[in-house]
């Protein structure tokens, strides 16, 4: 899986793979980056390869776009039992459960499907010129890719009607002041900014990482969900290597500061 100029398996992504971490660019330039079928696939590939070896996943646009929607050619062709397939539901909703947390870099526009790929992220970050949005039912559809529960999930029911019914597009302050995002910098800096933050998720326990993950998304089945994810990381090495390695560095602070 490494593709960072677009050749090879992916025409719609470009693809990087490191140690920790795989960084996924949405790449369709002619269309502002609007989801294909093809990209649907492609990214069903990285998630395929995620699955199998997770690590940490940053998705982002190239241009200074995330994603201006879904291709609304290929809409207009769908009908009913394409609806009913989930064509871009079902993905979203398996960047989701992906294993690792995975984080969306957003500048420029996130409409439509674009916004619902962000949404299913577990982060967002984004650029000054980011602006969220799902304008839908002006094309006589709904947002129904994740926007309709996930949004009211993110941001709360009041702001998601807005978006939702009444066209309301967040900008960059407005997704902050909302925690849509978990901060806002400078275009230049964002890819900086996107990295520092999986830095210091990736210097945490890697099964920590997954179980937390798994347990916030597993409502309804607390507290007994969260007891034995805590036992399975209790008995772990990585644990105690931890622990062992705090209470060492505290002691020492305690000294130094007796001397």
């Amino acid at each position: 899986m490494s593709a960072p100029t677009g050749t090879g398996p992916y025409e719609t992504l470009l693809v990087e793979e490191r140690e920790d971490r795989v960084v996924v660019t949405l790449h369709r330039p002619e269309s502002r980056n609007a989801i294909s079928g093809r990209m649907i696939r492609e990214l069903h590939a990285v998630c395929d390869q995620l699955e199998q070896n997770p690590k940490l996943l940053l998705l982002t646009g190239h241009g200074g776009v995330f994603a201006g929607g879904a291709d609304i050619a290929e809409l207009l062709a769908r009908g009913r039992d394409e609806a009913l397939q989930g064509i871009n539901s079902r993905l979203f909703e398996r960047v989701r459960r992906l294993p690792m947390p995975t984080l969306a870099a957003v500048d420029g526009w996130a409409l439509g499907g674009g916004a619902e790929l962000s949404y299913a992220c577990d982060l967002r970050i984004a650029g000054p010129d980011a602006v969220f949005g799902n304008p839908e039912p002006g094309l006589g559809i709904l947002a129904a890719a994740g926007a309709c529960w996930r949004l009211p999930e993110l941001v709360g029911e009041s702001i998601a009607k807005q978006v939702l019914l009444a066209g309301r597009n967040l900008d960059a302050p407005a997704a902050l002041a909302a925690g849509l995002v978990i901060d806002v910098v400078p275009a230049e800096k964002l890819l900086d900014e996107a990295h520092a933050l999986l830095d210091r998720m990736a210097r945490s326990s890697a099964t920590a990482l997954r179980l937390t993950k798994l347990v916030v998304d597993s409502p309804g089945a607390h507290p007994v969900a969260d007891d034995l994810a805590q036992a399975v990381l209790f008995e772990g090495q990585d644990k105690r290597d931890r622990m062992t390695r705090f209470l060492n560095k505290r002691d020492l602070e305690k000294r130094s500061s007796r001397a």
